[in-house]
């Protein structure tokens, strides 16, 4: 058993997606433990304990002798490396390893850090223009970065497959808009939000936001159902008439005819 504490942050939906990816595949169980930021309980002396710097996520593994672990990346990396035998979210070959790494910490050290102070500064009553502009472009260019090498024939982050660097960046790439009030959108990066598509479509990934009541998901990234365009309001309508005759002939040699009529609309 794992216990895992955790709120519903970007940080806090990445172990919560890989612990849901690893119990389809293996049967691997968890609990989770909901951090209450209210009480401020992150900086409660039992909690410190698990992470010293008082933040989610964390991690017990009570399979391991109680072990804890601390920092949404290390915690992704610590469940592969323990959890993961047939290598469903990790691959084996060192340079596809090292390419998941690297997208790991461009995260860790660059979406995470600057989308999250985008959305500090947007958030505050007190507007500080500069600092809005620096953090919503700085978040704008890494959407930049992910955009052209999603563009090189790529559909996910590293190693040619889903792996812990798509569950890393997925949480903060969902909620670009909420952290940057809507200055940075989808409409200027195609192929990353192709990706978000790609994986908001896992089951793991529904089930986490679920979880959480995120309805991020549900209202941006799933796919509706093909829906004929309509037509223009000041459209006129040309109605078209089909007539088709069908003359059969049995085995008794008895003909019969069946008349079919369709009739469709066009505008114009």
């Amino acid at each position: 058993m794992i216990t895992l504490y955790v709120v519903g942050t970007p940080n806090g939906q990445k172990p919560t997606i890989a612990l849901n990816e690893l119990k389809a595949h293996y049967g691997l169980e968890f609990e989770i433990y909901p951090i209450s930021f209210a009480k401020n309980e992150q900086k409660e002396e039992w909690f410190l304990k698990i992470n010293p710097n008082g933040r989610i996520p964390a991690i017990i593994d009570h399979n391991r002798n109680d072990f804890a672990v601390f920092e949404s990346a290390a915690i992704l990396l610590y469940l592969t490396e323990h959890y993961d035998p047939d290598h469903i979210i990790f691959p084996t070959d060192s340079n596809e390893r090292s390419e998941v790494i690297q997208w790991l910490m461009w995260q860790m050290g660059g979406l995470g850090p600057m989308q999250g102070q985008a959305g500090h500064f947007n958030g505050l009553k007190d507007q500080i223009p500069y600092a809005i502009n620096r953090y919503n472009e700085e978040t704008r260019r890494l959407y930049s970065v992910l955009e052209r090498h999603l563009s090189e024939g790529r559909e996910w982050l590293a190693a040619g497959r889903y792996t812990i660097a798509d569950i890393n960046s997925f949480g903060w790439a969902a909620a670009h808009e909420l952290s940057t009030a809507g200055k940075v959108t989808m409409d200027e990066f195609p192929n990353v939000k192709a990706w978000l598509v790609r994986v908001a479509e896992r089951k793991a990934v529904r089930e986490t936001f679920e979880f959480f009541g995120n309805k991020l998901i549900e209202n941006d990234f799933h796919r509706p159902a093909p829906v004929a365009p309509a037509a223009p309001a000041e459209a006129k309508w040309i109605k078209t008439t089909t007539t088709k005759t069908v003359t059969t002939t049995d085995k008794d040699g008895k003909k019969s005819v069946v008349e079919s009529v369709s009739t469709t609309y066009k505008a114009v």
